[in-house]
C-alpha cells in the first residue's frame, strides 16, 4: 500500500476550530479535513481514512490537500459561489395580486393550470408551470391536490339551516 501524503499544517487545531466556527458549512468541512490531518500528523493519514473519518468524498480531499499544499489556507476559506439571489419572476404588485387571488374563498381557481392561465392573462407573462408551482409553494404554502376548505358555490343560508336543525336530531 502507498504511503500517505505528508502535509504539514501550519495552523494549530485551536486556530482551525475558531475558523471553522466563523465560516459556513462549506468551509467548515475543509477545515475539519485540516484538523484531522493535524491530529494524525505524526503517523500520517490516507485520503481513504480521512474520507471515512470526516464523511467527505476522497476526491474532494485530494483537491483540497493539493490546494493547501500549493497556496496555503487562504483559498480553502473561499468557495467561489456568488452571493445574492436571482431576481423574482413576479413584481411586488403581482405577488400581492396572486396572494389576494389565492386567499379569496370565492375565487374559482381549482388548480395550478387555472392559476397559470390567470397569470398569463392578467400579467401578460409566459412562465413555466413548475416555476409557478414552486413560487406559490415557497411564498404562499400551497399544495397540489388539497381539498378545498369550502365549496365555491356553497349556499351560506343552507349551512345556517343545517346547523340549526342538526343539533336536534343527535341522540344523547
Amino acid at each position: 500500500m502507498a504511503k500517505p501524503l505528508e502535509i504539514h499544517i501550519k495552523e494549530s487545531i485551536s486556530e482551525l476550530r475558531i475558523l471553522q466556527r466563523k465560516h459556513g458549512e462549506l468551509i467548515a468541512k475543509r477545515l475539519l479535513m485540516l484538523i484531522e490531518i493535524k491530529r494524525h500528523e505524526s503517523t500520517g493519514i490516507s485520503k481513504r481514512d480521512l474520507s471515512l473519518i470526516t464523511g467527505i468524498n476522497h476526491n474532494s480531499i485530494v483537491k483540497w490537500r493539493k490546494l493547501y499544499n500549493s497556496h496555503g489556507i487562504a483559498p480553502l476559506l473561499t468557495h467561489g459561489r456568488v452571493g445574492g439571489f436571482k431576481k423574482s419572476v413576479f413584481t411586488k404588485q403581482e405577488h400581492l395580486k396572486i396572494e389576494k387571488k389565492l386567499n379569496d374563498p370565492k375565487n374559482s381557481i381549482r388548480g395550478y393550470i387555472e392559476l397559470l392561465a390567470w397569470v398569463t392573462v392578467n400579467f401578460s407573462k409566459e412562465i413555466k408551470y413548475i416555476t409557478l408551482l414552486k413560487y406559490t409553494e415557497r411564498h404562499f404554502g400551497t399544495k397540489i391536490k388539497v381539498a378545498r376548505k369550502s365549496h365555491v358555490k356553497k349556499d351560506e343560508s343552507a349551512i345556517a339551516t343545517f346547523k340549526k336543525t342538526s343539533g336536534k336530531n343527535v341522540k344523547k
